[in-house]
């Protein structure tokens, strides 16, 4: 080969080489999405999990916790707030970080582990987590727990990529002995409750507000055993969204003001 073509294919590897490390880097890049840009195409998407606390169709109408205070957050900012559902935690805020979404408007709890991937708004709410389980009856052989100790060995059922999942976890260690989590995707926190009352499954744990919301139509369930502390629950967001969070903080402690009177 001559010195000519050789450089020809030298400078063409070049070539390719560059524009397989552009295109490389063009995918990594993530288009900046925060308070200007979302107020630019005038519309807030928000995630939230479909429950009857959170977001949840009657009748002919909409209700819950998250759609009340998406529609103040809609009549404060001037936005079209448009709500998603979906009831994976790690796809919320997978499509989160792909800026599907803006904002995850769940309860999630304010830990420091949750802490290192995500920003929070000012707290919402307090909330822990409760087991779930059919109350002591001598026909049922399943053993009830009247507390965390007598979870060693059990198996607990969670809905897919539960928050409470770091803190069963957690209490595994504290107690020394293991615990086994099974994950159920695609089912909210009431189907968990439902399986256990048809003895389809024997333990789950939703939060305490869900379980206080359902108690009355599971009379034969007990939700009295807490598996964390009282935590501090609020949204979650990108860290590189700082103007939306300020703005998001201020609306919510409005409207703390307003539904506390």
């Amino acid at each position: 080969m001559n010195t000519k073509r050789l450089l020809k294919t030298i400078a063409f590897l070049l070539l390719i080489t560059l524009i397989v490390l552009f295109i490389r880097n063009w995918k990594g890049v993530k288009i900046k999405r925060d308070l200007p840009e979302i107020k630019a195409k005038k519309i807030l998407a928000v995630v939230t999990e479909y429950n009857s606390r959170d977001f949840y169709v009657e009748g002919d109408s909409i209700a819950g916790f998250q759609y009340e205070l998406c529609k103040y957050i809609a009549q404060r900012s001037g936005l079209t707030v448009q709500i998603f559902t979906e009831n994976d935690l790690e796809v919320a805020i997978r499509e989160l970080e792909e800026n599907k979404y803006d904002v995850i408007a769940q309860n999630i709890p304010i830990t420091n582990e949750n802490k290192q991937f995500l920003a929070f708004t000012v707290p919402i709410t307090q909330n822990k987590q409760v087991l779930v389980q059919r109350k002591h009856n001598d026909t049922d052989s399943i053993q009830f727990i009247d507390n965390q100790l007598g979870l060693a060995n059990k198996t607990i059922y969670v809905t897919k990529n539960s928050p409470s999942i770091m803190r069963i976890n957690h209490l595994s260690e504290e107690i020394a002995e293991p615990i086994q989590i099974k994950e159920i995707a695609g089912f909210t926190s009431e189907h968990l409750i439902y399986m256990v009352e048809k003895k389809e499954i024997d333990y789950a744990v939703v939060d305490k507000e869900i379980a206080s919301k359902n108690a009355q139509l599971f009379p034969g369930l007990d939700f009295n055993t807490d598996i964390s502390f009282t935590q501090l629950q609020a949204w979650a967001l990108r860290k590189n969204s700082p103007v939306l969070l300020d703005s998001l903080n201020v609306w919510i402690m409005a409207y703390k003001k307003v539904v506390s009177g």
